[in-house]
């Protein structure tokens, strides 16, 4: 069964073309481990919501963009393995540094259910 992981982080607009760069380079790793799709979302209709939203949910400050992102892999096993490479400081050298507040950032692991 795949699995994913799928992120939510607070960009500044400034860092758009650096976010790029530090992204394209991450997932070019990714997929040489073992990952099968990397996508990376610039937000552009993120609504405010009542209750809660996106923006609350890291925090973004009014100069930031919301980036929806997602890993995908064949197995939960594969993305555990991936997932210690990219802790690896020796393992990611090459990629830039996050042009964003990485505190911020959510994250999670998810079993896939289906897909259409």
């Amino acid at each position: 069964m795949s699995y994913v992981d799928g992120f939510v982080a607070a960009v500044p607009k400034a860092n758009k073309e650096l976010y790029i760069a530090h992204s394209r380079a991450a997932a070019e790793k990714l997929k040489g481990w073992g990952a099968t799709r990397v996508v990376e979302n610039w937000g552009d209709d993120v609504p405010t919501g009542e209750n809660t939203d996106f923006q609350r949910a890291v925090s973004a400050r009014p100069d930031e963009v919301i980036v929806f992102s997602w890993i995908e892999y064949p197995d939960k096993a594969t993305r555990d393995r991936v997932m210690e490479k990219m802790m690896s400081p020796e393992e990611m050298a090459g990629v830039p540094d996050m042009p964003f507040d990485g505190a911020r950032m959510i994250f999670g692991g998810f079993q896939n259910l289906f897909a259409l």
